[in-house]
């Protein structure tokens, strides 16, 4: 039977990818690299953006 996904709504900015690692270039004295840890602005590093409430109607009267 076929599964059913779930319909989350991915951030349009980062299309889910929240944090990315970025190197430096320099290393650390025992040969690692220095990395940065960048999250989306977007999303604030959630890969995911809430609803926009639906804009209400205004009743029309006559």
């Amino acid at each position: 039977m076929p599964q059913h996904a779930p319909n989350t709504r991915v951030c349009r900015d980062c299309d889910g990818f929240a944090t990315a690692a970025i190197t430096t270039g320099p290393r650390h004295t025992d040969g690692t690299r220095a990395t940065l840890r960048v999250t989306c602005p977007t999303c604030k590093g959630t890969g995911t953006t809430a609803r926009h409430p639906s804009v209400p109607r205004r009743a029309v009267t006559t």
